[in-house]
C-alpha cells in the first residue's frame, strides 16, 4: 500500500437516472461515485499537492473521454534520469535493505510491527512475518536497489521504507512492465517531516533507472485518481475470538452459540481430487491461471517462474490447493491464500490474529462455491480465525453464500504514469496487490 490510513466505507445514494429516462450506464454510475467522494475529500481541505504534479489520472479529468489510454508521460532517456538519490532531511540517510539479512530483516519487520496499516479504530495492526517479507520481496528478477530505507545518521535506527518489485500486468491486450510500489511505511514519530513524497520519488528515480516507467499500488484512501475500488469482505472462522476481540459483534438477537453453529464448517474437503499443489504441478496451474485471468480486463502476465515463486505452498505465507480429476489426472481447478496476521491491539487474552486472504482461485469443473467452501475448510482446519477476500475477479458470487459479510472500508487500485479513461468494476480487475 501507498498509504497507511485505512479508509471507512460510506454508503451512497443510488443515483438518478437521466433525463433521457434511461439508467445511467455501470461505468458512469462508477466516475459519479468517485466523484462524489473526490468533492468529499476536497471539502475536507484533502489537496493532493503531491499526486497534483505526477503522471496519475487526476481527477478533474474525471469523465474526459477524448483523453487516449495508455501512458501518460513518454520515457525519458536514460541518461537524463536524476543519477544522484533525491536530498533527505539533514538528519537521514538513505539505505538499501538487504533482506537476505537476517540483520536487516529483523529491522524491517519491527518497524513494520510497530507502525504499518491500522483498522481506524487502532484495534488491529499488519504483522507480516519475516517470511512473507522475503516472499513479497524476492521475485523472479527483483532489484535490492528498490528495498529502500531511511536511517537516523546518528543512531542508525531505521525509521522509514518503502519497496518496488518488477511485474508484468496486462492492461486490455498490452502487457506491461511495471513496478509494484508496497510497504511504504514511515515511523509514527516522523509523520510530521513529510517524507513520504520523498520516498516515493526516490524508489520512482530508482525504477527508472531500470528504463521501467509505469507501477501499481494500492491504498485505503482516496487518491487521485483510482482505476478501482474494492470491497474487502470477512468470513467468520473463529466466531468467539473474533467477537471476544472487538473484530466483529454479536449480531441482533443471536447468542454466541448460534453464532458458533452459524459459523460451523463441515470437518473435512468434499471435493473428489482436491489436494495441496506441489512443484510438478506448475504448468498445469500456470496454463489454468493464464486461461482465466485473460477473461479480465486488467491482471498480471504470469510465467511458470512467477507461478512457482507466488503460489506454490509456504508454510505461513501462501497456500495453494487445486483439484485433480480422480479419471484423467487433469488439473481443472484451482485456489489460494496467503497468510498476513494483525497484531491485536489492547486485549488481555489475545495477541495475535490469524487472517487468510483470498489470493487467485480458477474455477472450470468445480463450482467455484463449492471450491471455496473446501478454502474456508482448510483454513480452519490450519486454525485460521478469519477469511478475508476482495471482491474482485468472480469473488462476488461465492460472497455471501458462504457467510461472507462486508468490511468498513475499501480497497483503492492505482496505476501511475498509465491512463485508463474510465474506473473498473471490481469483476473487471484480476490483480491481487499484497
Amino acid at each position: 500500500m501507498v498509504d497507511s490510513n485505512a479508509s471507512s466505507a460510506t454508503t451512497e445514494d443510488t443515483p438518478n437516472p437521466k433525463p433521457d429516462g434511461n439508467a445511467p450506464s455501470e461505468s458512469d454510475l462508477m466516475s459519479d461515485s468517485l466523484a462524489r467522494k473526490v468533492q468529499e475529500s476536497l471539502s475536507l481541505g484533502k489537496k493532493h499537492k503531491f499526486w497534483e504534479t505526477q503522471p496519475v489520472g487526476q481527477f478533474k479529468d474525471l469523465g474526459d473521454n477524448s483523453l487516449p489510454e495508455g501512458p501518460i508521460e513518454d520515457p525519458t532517456p536514460l541518461s537524463e534520469v536524476k543519477q544522484e538519490p533525491y536530498k533527505l532531511p539533514n538528519l537521514y540517510e538513505w539505505i538499501t535493505c538487504d533482506m537476505d539479512s537476517e540483520e536487516m530483516c529483523a529491522e524491517v519487520y519491527n518497524l513494520l510491527t510497530n507502525n504499518y496499516v491500522e483498522d481506524d479504530e487502532n484495534m488491529f495492526r499488519f504483522n507480516y512475518s519475516k517470511e512473507f517479507l522475503r516472499w513479497a520481496l524476492h521475485p523472479p528478477g527483483y532489484f535490492r536497489s528498490w528495498h529502500i530505507g531511511v536511517r537516523v545518521i546518528s543512531s542508525k535506527k531505521l525509521v522509514a521504507f518503502i519497496t518496488g518489485v518488477p511485474s508484468r500486468i496486462r492492461v486490455r491486450n498490452d502487457v506491461v512492465t511495471m513496478a509494484e510500489i508496497n510497504f511504504l511505511c514511515v515511523h509514527k514519530k516522523l509523520r510530521s517531516k513529510r517524507l513520504a513524497p520523498v520516498m516515493i520519488k526516490e524508489v520512482t528515480r530508482r525504477v527508472h533507472l531500470e528504463n521501467i516507467w509505469q507501477a501499481a499500488y494500492t491504498a485505503g484512501v482516496v487518491l487521485p485518481t483510482p482505476m478501482s475500488s474494492c470491497q474487502y469482505w470477512h468470513r467468520s472462522l473463529n466466531p468467539k475470538k473474533l467477537i471476544d476481540v472487538g473484530f466483529s459483534r454479536l449480531g441482533a438477537r443471536m447468542t454466541m452459540s448460534r453464532t458458533i453453529k452459524l459459523y460451523k464448517l463441515p470437518e473435512s474437503t468434499v471435493t473428489p481430487g482436491f489436494r495441496k499443489m506441489e512443484l510438478h504441478d506448475v504448468p498445469a496451474v500456470t496454463r489454468l491461471l493464464r486461461d482465466y485471468l485473460s477473461k479480465f480486463i486488467v491482471a498480471p502476465d504470469l510465467d511458470e517462474n512467477d507461478v512457482e515463486h507466488w503460489l506454490l505452498p509456504k508454510e505461513n505465507v501462501v497456500n495453494s490447493y487445486l483439484v485433480e480429476s480422480p479419471e484423467t489426472h487433469d488439473i481443472t481447478d484451482f485456489c489460494s491464500f496467503y497468510t498476513l496476521p494483525s497484531t491485536i491491539l489492547g486485549n488481555q487474552n489475545y495477541s495475535t490474529l490469524k487472517a487468510a486472504y483470498s489470493y487467485y482461485n480458477v474455477s472450470t469443473k468445480t463450482p467455484l462455491l463449492q471450491l471455496m467452501n473446501d478454502a474456508l475448510i482448510v483454513a480452519r482446519q490450519n486454525d485460521y480465525d478469519v477469511f478475508n477476500a476482495l471482491d474482485v475477479m468472480l469473488n462476488e458470487s461465492f460472497l455471501k453464500e458462504l457467510k461472507f459479510g462486508p468490511g468498513d472500508g475499501k480497497l483503492h487500485y492505482y496505476l501511475y504514469n498509465y491512463r485508463l479513461r474510465n474506473p473498473l468494476r471490481p469483476s473487471e480487475l484480476g490483480l491481487v496487490l499484497l
